[in-house]
């Protein structure tokens, strides 16, 4: 089935459709939604979520850009609004001006699998932005109008994140080297 036929058939409430739809995309917006969750569980809720704000708004997908970056952007909604909600936004505060911090990694010094589990380890507020900035495009201007924040407190816990992820890859590379003598 093409995708506007199954636009079309889930505009019309289509079981069926709703489901292919959903077997299409549930897991590329899972892991979307596990980035912006505290754990596994959390990550299922904000996908049904979702899923139910897709196919009551699906009729709102004006088919200007990707059906599929319309679909990531409510799975990210969905699950900053779940943020919002459960911890807060004022729980993010802008811990004063510090400088840009880069993180250096090379493929030899951490696996991919290690990087993305000291991601989701960050502290939530810090996580957060982390994602947003460095792994799906957000600018700061765009993260503090998503979770109303000022662009210096964006600035700030982007900054604050990449330093907790350098030290832990330090640290990571330090006891890997210290079992190899």
């Amino acid at each position: 089935m093409s995708l506007n036929l199954l636009i079309k058939n889930c505009i019309e409430r289509d079981a069926k459709a709703q489901s292919q739809l959903y077997k299409q995309y549930a897991s590329k917006l899972f892991s979307l939604c596990l980035k912006y969750s505290k754990n596994y569980a959390e990550a299922e809720d904000n996908l049904h979520d979702a899923f139910i704000t897709i196919f009551n708004k699906i009729d709102q997908y004006n088919k200007k850009g990707s059906f599929e970056g319309w679909l990531k952007r409510i799975a990210i909604n969905t699950s900053l609004q779940r943020y919002r909600e459960n911890v807060g936004v004022y729980d993010i505060i802008n811990e004063g001006n510090i400088e840009d911090v880069s993180v250096d990694i090379n493929e030899d010094d951490v696996s991919i699998e290690y990087l993305l589990q000291i991601i989701q380890e960050l502290p939530d507020r810090y996580r957060l932005i982390f994602n947003l900035y460095v792994l799906d495009g957000y600018s700061h201007v765009e993260i503090s109008e998503l979770i109303n924040i000022s662009t210096g407190t964006s600035k700030s816990n982007l900054a604050r994140a990449r330093l907790i992820l350098r030290d832990k890859i330090k640290e990571y590379n330090a006891n890997l080297n210290s079992q190899t003598i």
